[in-house]
């Protein structure tokens, strides 16, 4: 699922108490649309053009696949995504930092515009939903305990995608770029899993995509379960230990 290239890149070595030590690369990357600066993220090199494509439709901004690749000058920490972008970027906001302040009905309202409530999904077992945080594939974070990742399974609990970075957005962005860009979204029928927690900036990325159900090791904010609930997405937290708790859109679970 991921080349020794990209590996490669996401790793640094550095000499700690005389021993040699491997660490996550952590790096800005600039997106441009059409040669314009629109935003500018630290993230783990590595499918970068997954991440600017996942980061716009993310934020309403695009809406299908779109070409995506370094800039003309090769700049390996910029990357330039064609448009037409759906509306202005100067006019979008962003709520994806936990600490932006915004209130949450302002929040939810943006959301709203962007993505359509859930409708249908799969029906899973909790103890498949329990596995599936052990079931993601995280090579760099065995080798540098400093990466957060996201999974794309299907109904049956396949590990069809995952993507590792320093940033638990960035991970999510990255996978729904590569689904857009191989035809999979809206994830009806996917089941998304990250290795932490499940913020309102997760939850967002994952209404825009269309995915039904959201898992996680770790718990919930209250603004992300206000958001899955208005946006009718299966939030199930505290997996693992063959248990899980859910906590919204209950009726896609059973056990």
């Amino acid at each position: 699922m991921q080349d020794q290239a990209t590996t490669t890149r996401m790793v640094a070595s550095v000499v700690r108490d005389g021993e040699r030590d491997e660490l996550a690369v952590e790096e800005p990357l600039e997106i441009r649309v059409d040669g314009q600066a629109l935003s500018v993220t630290m993230r783990t090199p590595g499918h970068d053009e997954e991440l600017a494509i996942g980061f716009l439709i993310g934020e309403g901004l695009l809406r299908s696949p779109a070409n995506a690749g370094l800039t003309d000058d090769f700049a390996a920490n910029v990357i330039d995504v064609e448009g037409p972008l759906l509306r202005d970027p100067g006019e979008r906001r962003f709520y994806t930092s936990s600490s932006c302040g915004v209130c949450g009905k302002g929040a939810l309202e943006e959301v709203a515009v962007h993505a359509p409530p859930v409708e249908g999904g799969p029906t899973v077992a909790r103890s498949l939903l329990a596995a599936l945080p052990d079931r993601l594939r995280q090579p760099t974070f065995a080798r540098t305990g400093g990466l957060h990742a996201t999974g794309l399974f299907d109904s049956d609990g396949e590990l069809l995608l995952v993507r590792e970075d320093v940033g638990r957005h960035n991970a999510m962005d990255k996978v729904i770029g590569r689904a857009a860009l191989d035809g999979l979204l809206p994830l009806g029928q996917g089941i998304l899993c990250v290795s932490g927690r499940l913020s309102f900036e997760l939850v967002q990325k994952a209404a825009v995509a269309g995915a039904p159900i959201m898992v996680a090791v770790g718990a919930p904010s209250s603004l992300a379960v206000e958001l899955a609930t208005d946006r009718k997405i299966t939030l199930v937290g505290f997996a693992r230990g063959g248990n899980a708790n859910v906590y919204t859109v209950k009726e896609r679970v059973t056990g």
